[in-house]
Order: C-alpha cells, then sequence, then structure tokens
C-alpha cells in the first residue's frame, strides 16, 4: 500500500511505502516523467521532452485499482498512470533523473 499526500503550497507529493520509506516529488518532476505515451512514447519511442512545467501543479489523484495513481495536472494533462514500482523507482533515483533531465533540456535548445 502506497500513502499519498499533495501539498498545493510547495506543489510537492508525499510518498509514503509499506515499508516505511518515504519521500517527496515535486509536480514539476512527475509531470515531465510521467509514463504517458505523449511523454514515455509508444514502446519506447518519439517521446516528447516536455518543458516550461515549473509552475505546474496537480488537480488529481485518482487510484487505478491497486497498482497505480493516475495523476492529473493544472496544465491538462492527465494520461499517465503511475505505477506503484514506477513511483518508487522515480523516488530513489529522482536526483540522477533529474540531472539527466536538465542535461536533456540544455542540450536540446530551440
Amino acid at each position: 500500500m502506497v500513502d499519498l499526500a499533495y501539498d498545493r503550497t510547495t506543489r510537492r507529493l508525499a510518498i509514503g511505502f509499506a515499508d516505511g520509506a518515504r519521500f517527496t516529488l515535486g509536480a514539476e518532476f512527475l509531470r515531465v516523467h510521467s509514463p504517458s505515451a505523449e511523454v514515455k512514447g509508444h514502446a519506447g519511442q518519439g517521446g516528447t521532452l516536455v518543458r516550461g512545467k515549473a509552475r505546474v501543479a496537480i488537480t488529481g489523484l485518482d487510484p487505478v485499482g491497486t497498482y497505480a495513481v493516475k495523476i492529473s495536472f493544472d496544465d491538462g494533462h492527465d494520461t499517465g498512470l503511475y505505477s506503484w514500482p514506477y513511483l518508487r523507482d522515480l523516488c530513489e533515483n529522482a536526483d540522477r533523473y533529474w540531472a539527466e533531465y536538465q542535461a536533456k533540456v540544455s542540450q536540446d535548445r530551440p
């Protein structure tokens, strides 16, 4: 079981796992790492580098069975289903994933 609590002021999602591990992730981080086809692409190909989401907020957290949560954002994005293992991976590797994202953004300047 996973416990989720969103703080609208800080735009951070607190995530607690059954083993007692607790993490927080920012809405921007979650948005740019959405597991949706828009961001990841189909079969891992053709995804979009999401930019300009520093002020994005979470507007909904809807459980999907017992395996995931659908996170809705105020920019209208709501197609990513964040499985519990995917959320755990994001939590445990957030610093590395954020650094990789920042590097991609700086290399892909319009």
